[in-house]
């Protein structure tokens, strides 16, 4: 029986708030390469920076590496949905006695009509554009946990500097009171209260001490590190900068993560559409093969064309779904576009209002109460005031740092929350990203 070849060609596809101090409250420097050695936070005893820490946190974090294995995921997707369909060998016999029987060989290769190829690789792509905007979703949450946790870590680290001094103050009001009671010139009930007043700053300072710890480890855990790996903060607690408004604002919403996922959802519900529209024109199947048959002696070829009848199913169903889908992500994405603007413009509102809070209390509380415990202890020692009096303003002088730093920790949890929101327009995984 002589051999019929036919050749067939299969073609592959697709080849592949950073809050610093002086700048916008949340535009950090994008994460370093995978082989950049890592930051500080990987020698214990070394201090520990914003930038340091976040980059370790975009390094290190899993669930952001977990982001980044789906989106390598999608490649494949895309390289499967580019292959075409495989030919079809079939062999048949008719009769078993070899006098008598007659063999057919044919070979069939299905051929893709209305774009459908075409069709199902643009839905990968898109489907890449989509992870590719989760990866931005999960970077701009990796970042501000990080900021978060920083800056909460740093001001934990403030209040228990603050709470030392505040253990100082108390003794040496102590003291003071002391050595007049010692003097004869107070009742010794005033030691009593000072002494009361400087066992209370000591559990401020052992509280204070505790928050410290738990806040450190939240900052390892957000950015895949041991607790012991971290040292000292490097970082202050005090500059505030104030937050983008007008044009810079609006490009910074425009840009935002989840702004741009649902966009991206949208064009993923379109191009859905557009393979089920393909899908409506049947695809034509050829066949080339060969029958020998023993009884005339001979071999004889075969060529045959099948092409499914469109009469009872048209895909109309499929692609109804598909349209109403397309109109279901656009509505989504103008909802997501509201929903971003009207909170990023409450936090930015939250933002002003906290740094206008926390210069008040640093340019104008915090000097005054300072300046009335100091006169009220100088006016103890000489005997013009009472302890109360000095009682009254150093419980003042702690309300006012505790407000303060309350203060400060709010702005930098709006900060952060302002990151999350709109991620950073210089660190997008997709720029420059050909899908």
């Amino acid at each position: 029986m002589r051999r019929t070849c036919v050749p067939l060609l299969c073609a592959a596809l697709i080849s592949p708030l950073a809050h610093g101090q002086a700048a916008t409250p949340v535009a950090v420097p994008p994460a370093p390469p995978a082989s950049t050695p890592a930051a500080s936070a990987s020698t214990a005893g070394a201090t520990l920076t914003l930038d340091a820490a976040l980059q370790t946190a975009l390094r290190q974090n899993p669930l952001l590496r977990a982001a980044e294995a789906e989106v390598a995921a999608s490649r494949g997707t895309i390289d499967q949905a580019g292959v075409r369909p495989n030919p079809t060998l079939g062999v048949d016999q008719e009769d078993t006695r070899r006098e008598t029987r007659t063999s057919t060989v044919v070979l069939s290769q299905p051929f893709e009509l209305g774009g459908k190829r075409a069709a199902r690789v643009e839905l990968a792509r898109r489907g890449r554009e989509v992870a590719l905007a989760d990866l931005a979703i999960r970077r701009a949450e990796v970042r501000a946990g990080t900021i978060y946790a920083f800056f909460e870590a740093l001001i934990a680290q403030e209040r228990v500097r603050a709470a030392e001094e505040s253990v100082g103050i108390a003794a040496r009001g102590t003291a003071a009171a002391a050595r007049r009671v010692a003097a004869g010139k107070v009742s010794p009930t005033e030691e009593t209260r000072a002494r009361v007043a400087e066992a209370t700053t000591r559990i401020e300072l052992r509280q204070a001490q505790a928050d410290r710890q738990v806040a450190q480890r939240a900052l390892s855990l957000v950015m895949g590190v041991a607790e012991a790996a971290l040292g000292p903060l490097d970082g202050s607690v005090d500059a505030l900068p104030a937050p983008p408004a007008g044009d810079g604002l609006a490009q910074r919403v425009s840009q935002a993560p989840m702004l741009r996922r649902a966009q991206r959802e949208v064009q993923r519900a379109d191009a859905a559409y557009a393979l089920e529209r393909a899908r409506r024109i049947p695809d034509v199947v050829v066949s080339l093969g060969a029958t020998r048959a023993q009884e005339v002696g001979r071999t004889q070829p075969l060529i045959g064309v099948s092409i499914p009848l469109p009469i009872f199913n048209t895909n109309q169903g499929a692609q109804l779904e598909a349209l109403r889908r397309r109109d279901a992500a656009q509505a989504i994405a103008e909802a997501e576009e509201q929903r971003v603007r009207t909170e990023v413009q409450q936090i930015v509102d939250m933002l002003q209002a906290r740094a206008s809070e926390a210069q008040v209390l640093r340019q104008e509380v915090l000097p005054g109460a300072q300046s009335a415990y100091e006169a009220a202890s100088r006016g103890f020692e000489l005997g013009k005031f009472g302890f109360l009096d000095v009682l009254d303003a150093q419980r003042t002088l702690l309300q006012a740092r505790t407000q303060y730093l309350r203060s400060l920790a709010e702005f930098n949890r709006a900060a952060a929350e302002f990151e999350r929101r709109l991620g950073n327009p210089d660190d997008r995984p997709d720029a420059g990203t050909q899908p």
